[in-house]
């Protein structure tokens, strides 16, 4: 049995009954009943998209990236990955749809059309307009991190104020008085990109309550940026013995700078952040740092956002990420003043 032959039978064209299958275009509910009752009687083999007719769903996931105009960071792809295969586990397919800051064509047309039966977003800003936009429409939504007033959405995210707090416990516990926050870009922070501020409010709030100088940099997310970046900091403050950063695109320029200024690691300089498991273990020597667990995080959303399809009224689900401090070769004792 092909789509031919139930076309045929149906009395429709192939392309309808395509469309009524793929869910790629609006087939009415009469014309859909009908091939549904060919495929019924017929025994058609049931697949994803016949599964798909049956439910009136396009068995379709939407997961809106960052744009390609910048590269994803290694955490970024991992999750996305993750996505992926958590998706295929539950037999459904994945649409990626790039989008800018703000609900662009890209962002209107998987939410206008009804490609998918429900979307994953990345990269929430604090107030952002494509989470308004989602919660006016009938369409189910998981955000990969979570706006200023999350109340009544479906999230997962990272703990960033805490885990950044606990690098900073960590270096003051070593002695270090004088630490670094090295964040993202000024332009993610300007656009009010949550972990960036949640870095920052993380960080303002462990140096105060443990007495010690912090001082916080903006970074772009490549190894280059990061170079600049300790340059600046070296310079502008000699007396800064430790980083603490969220930033893992930066991680190899960060190394470079220190390696190149002679400050041996730990010895001489500690460094402490969040970032993907591969960047810490990539770093000379291995980062201490809170492994951020993306495939978790992906497979959740995944979890999430399949419940809010099947069951809309269902109350929304939410998980915080805290993952531990993994202790290892980066950071040391502050070294004894000069």
């Amino acid at each position: 049995m092909n789509i031919g032959e139930i076309a045929r039978r149906s009395g429709v064209s192939r392309s309808t009954v395509s469309y009524a299958l793929s869910g790629k275009r609006a087939v009415s509910e009469a014309t859909r009943q009908r091939i549904q009752a060919v495929i019924d009687e017929l025994g058609y083999r049931p697949n994803a998209a016949a599964r798909a007719l049956k439910e009136g769903r396009t068995r379709t996931l939407g997961l809106v990236v960052p744009p390609t105009r910048r590269r994803l960071t290694f955490m970024q792809l991992e999750f996305v990955a993750s996505v992926m295969e958590a998706a295929d586990r539950a037999d459904l397919d994945l649409l990626l749809s790039p989008s800018r800051d703000d609900h662009d064509r890209s962002f209107e047309r998987i939410v206008g059309g009804r490609r998918v039966d429900g979307l994953i977003l990345m990269e929430i800003r604090l107030d952002d307009p494509r989470v308004t936009r989602l919660q006016g429409l009938r369409l189910p939504f998981v955000t990969i991190g979570r706006t200023a007033r999350p109340q009544g959405t479906c999230w997962i995210d990272v703990d960033y104020a805490t885990l950044i707090d606990r690098c900073v416990n960590h270096l003051a516990d070593l002695g270090h008085r004088h630490i670094a926050l090295i964040n993202r870009s000024a332009e993610l922070i300007a656009s009010g990109y949550g972990p960036a501020h949640r870095a920052r409010e993380g960080f303002a709030d462990a140096v105060a309550r443990r007495g010690v100088e912090g001082v916080e940099f903006c970074c772009a997310d490549d190894a280059a940026a990061g170079e600049t970046c300790v340059q600046e900091i070296l310079r502008a403050h000699p007396e800064v013995t430790a980083i603490t950063t969220i930033n893992e695109a930066a991680l190899p320029g960060i190394q470079r700078a220190l390696e190149d200024a002679g400050l041996n690691i730990p010895a001489r300089f500690s460094v402490a952040g969040v970032a993907a498991r591969y960047w810490a273990e990539q770093f000379h020597p291995q980062l201490t740092a809170a492994d951020v667990p993306a495939v978790d995080m992906g497979a959740t959303a995944v979890d999430f956002l399949v419940e809010r399809v099947t069951d809309p009224d269902a109350p929304p689900r939410q998980h915080l990420f805290v993952p531990p401090i993994s202790l290892r070769n980066s950071t040391g004792p502050a070294p004894a003043p000069r």
